[in-house]
């Protein structure tokens, strides 16, 4: 009886409390000779949650649910996929990776298969002026459906890339 309840309780504690990754930020900016590179920790939950901490804490990237926050030197942006149309199919791709569910198909989603890896690419159509980002880049592994990269592109040639391992 107690091999069967430690069994379930492993189980139960994997699935929902996963175990954190390492992971690599490079933030690139046209205007700068370099790239800022720093390390951290990912961490994914199912149905919806990651959590990107770099830098000791001070660059954050999470999606809880609906609700994205980021934490960018030292300022923190927070918005809402239901209420922002340029999360919300960003949102229902990572949760349907997370939850091994297919990736939801959309004008906004493009999805290619190459050496073993799925590259989804979103590009929001919403319209808005002053729009973060200009698409997001997921990169999975195609036989265990882990991440790999997540690019987020900005204006010009600007861009954030997480590299997971």
């Amino acid at each position: 009886m107690k091999q069967i309840l430690l069994i379930l309780l492993f189980v139960i504690g994997h699935s929902t409390l996963g175990a954190a990754q390492s992971v690599t930020r490079t933030q690139h900016r046209a205007a700068m000779t370099t790239d800022a590179v720093t390390t951290g920790a990912v961490t994914i939950r199912k149905p919806a949650y990651i959590a990107i901490s770099t830098d000791q804490g001070r660059e954050q990237l999470i999606m809880d649910g609906t609700q994205f926050t980021m934490t960018i030197g030292g300022k923190q942006h927070v918005t809402d996929s239901r209420r922002n149309p340029q999360f919300a199919t960003f949102h229902e791709v990572l949760k349907a990776v997370i939850t091994g569910e297919p990736i939801p198909e959309s004008e906004e989603v493009t999805v290619t298969t190459k050496n073993g890896r799925k590259t989804v690419t979103i590009t929001p159509q919403a319209t808005k002026k002053r729009q973060m980002f200009t698409s997001f880049v997921l990169v999975i592994d195609a036989r265990t459906s882990t991440f790999c990269q997540l690019r987020l592109n900005e204006r010009g040639s600007n861009y954030v890339l997480y590299e997971i391992k």
